[in-house]
């Protein structure tokens, strides 16, 4: 069943799926939006995978993943390039996913775990397993798993009023953001050269000689969140009309934010650790998704395959924009993001809200 449904000055085409006494309403323009996403997302993959010193034309590259094709292109896709392209795509989901949460809870497009000091957070777990304890790679994602789950922690005790709130959330955040900053600078400063280079090589965010380690993790941990967050969307929605009519409706507020946070949360640190902390992709893919579904709502799904388009495609960027000097791909977005920061706080100053 079709119905057209008016926001503003949109008319949206909506459908109503029907089986048994479950009914699902899908945006037509949103799931238009997801397919191509998703598209894109995975061509820019396949480019991505084929292009560098041994190029290997696109067929070839997707023969290659399903196993076929010689035994050099097999080794190059399947243990060098494919590996990087996913944790690329895994990164950027997950960047997208938790900044469209952020975003959300806080009623803010400047609330994304940027800004609010979550990615510095597990960047500062991350650096004292580096710089302290000299860890593995396994250690070091634990290490940014347990810096953005402090991090988190101490953001939601000093915002909390009888709920977290709006501007609050921000303005606590940016606070934390710029103490764990210069805790960051400070481990850096205090370890030999040999880790101070390491570490300051991750920092810059580089998915560079990514392999299959940090692939697994993120797969099982995007397993386990993803359908996690999904599945408390309508009540993140809902929160949005306010905590009144939210309780009004059924909707558990703080126990909804909660869980919602903590995934977000969790979802960022893994990311962080899987890639060093990625500037602004969390940040820019909940506004563009926003921007292209022209839906109001949190838009979880676009925003996470939005995230996952834009890092592969920085990524690609940043390897054959700059010829033979190749950046790090937090570099990329990095200035592409700044520059979309400043556009967002002239808008909202425009609007009156900053």
């Amino acid at each position: 069943m079709r119905r057209a449904a008016r926001t503003g000055r949109t008319v949206r085409r909506v459908r109503v799926l029907r089986a048994g006494g479950l009914s699902l309403r899908v945006d037509l323009r949103a799931a238009a939006v997801v397919v191509l996403l998703l598209l894109a997302a995975l061509a820019a993959g396949v480019l991505l995978i084929g292009t560098g010193d041994f190029p290997i034309p696109a067929g070839d590259v997707l023969r290659a993943v399903a196993g076929g094709g010689n035994r050099g292109q097999q080794f190059v896709v399947r243990e060098l390039r494919l590996p990087r392209v996913l944790v690329g795509l895994l990164v950027g989901a997950c960047l997208g996913l938790g900044g469209a949460v952020f975003q959300a809870v806080s009623r803010n497009p400047l609330g994304s775990p940027d800004v609010l000091g979550l990615s510095q957070g597990a960047t500062a777990g991350a650096l004292v397993v580096i710089v302290v304890f000299s860890g593995s790679a396994a250690a070091v994602t634990l290490g940014a798993l347990a810096g953005g789950l402090v991090t988190g922690l101490a953001l939601h005790l000093l915002a909390w009023r009888q709920g977290v709130h709006g501007y609050r959330l921000v303005l606590v955040g940016i606070g934390v953001s710029a103490v764990v900053t210069a805790v960051d600078g400070y481990l850096v400063t205090q370890a030999d050269f040999v880790d101070a280079a390491r570490a300051v090589v991750w920092m810059t965010g580089s998915l560079n000689g990514r392999d299959w380690t940090q692939v697994r993790p993120l797969l099982v941990l995007c397993a386990v969140l993803v359908p996690v967050v999904l599945a408390h969307g309508p009540g993140l929605r809902m929160t949005e009309m306010g905590d009144d009519v939210s309780h009004a409706l059924g909707v558990r507020v703080e126990r909804t934010r909660l869980v919602l946070m903590a995934s977000a949360v969790l979802l960022t640190s893994a990311a962080t650790a899987a890639a060093g902390p990625v500037g602004f992709v969390a940040l820019t893919a909940p506004q563009l998704a926003r921007r292209l579904t022209r839906s109001p709502g949190p838009n979880l799904v676009p925003s996470l395959c939005t995230g996952a388009a834009l890092l592969v495609t920085a990524d690609w960027v940043s390897q054959r924009a700059f010829g033979a000097d190749q950046l790090p791909v937090g570099v990329v977005t990095g200035v592409l993001g700044g520059v979309h920061l400043l556009r967002l706080l002239v808008t909202e100053r425009r609007a009156g809200r900053a």
